[in-house]
């Protein structure tokens, strides 16, 4: 800890964000692992709720690597889990983020600021991660579809993989929103 304690006085700024950083992404792999546990059975737990039913937008037809598919920014096409899916990444995220928001703002940021406007800000940051990822599912999945005959393997590796550049991606986004949210004064009423 000596190393560690002289880093931190001569680079408290430094310190700040190594310690930060380094807390965040070990939050963010757990919570991605978990999210990655949930993509292997919840994908077949919605399909026997809703059965094999198609929710998307704006489902613009592409083609990509010789695969045709619908591109969406919501919902996926039936080769790629349909409503099923879809409902699935977003009660990974859900779930994911409920634990996610806890620790960033406790542990890793500290933050004493007004809870209200920082789950907001956040729920606003996992939207645009969602769409995000559900962009990419749309490419992503039917390519899989494509490349990998094994339905049992082809579902691991695109539960595997979405959850891996989702989590990329949220990192990246979340963590400038929760810098910014979570620093002090941030949401506080002016006097």
């Amino acid at each position: 800890m000596g190393f560690w304690n002289n880093f931190q006085e001569k680079h408290p700024k430094a310190a700040q964000w190594v310690r930060e950083g380094g807390l965040f992404l070990i939050f963010s792999y757990v919570v991605t692992a978990i999210k990655a546990l949930l993509l292997i059975f919840l994908p077949g737990m919605y399909r026997g709720m809703v059965g094999d039913a198609v929710w998307m937008w704006p489902g613009v037809q592409v083609s990509l690597f010789g695969v045709d598919f619908s591109l969406a920014i919501i919902g996926n096409d039936l080769t790629s889990g349909g409503l099923a899916f879809t409902l699935a990444n977003l009660t990974a995220i859900f779930f994911g983020e409920c634990i996610n928001f806890p620790l960033q703002r406790n542990v890793t940021f500290r933050s004493h600021g007004p809870i209200p406007p920082q789950i907001g800000a956040h729920f606003a940051a996992t939207v645009v991660v969602f769409l995000v990822m559900n962009l990419f599912t749309c490419v992503w999945n039917p390519v899989t579809v494509a490349l990998i005959a094994n339905e049992a393997l082809r579902s691991t590796v695109q539960s595997i993989v979405t959850t891996v550049v989702t989590g990329g991606v949220a990192m990246v986004i979340i963590f400038a929103v929760d810098k910014t949210i979570f620093a002090p004064g941030w949401g506080e009423k002016k006097n």
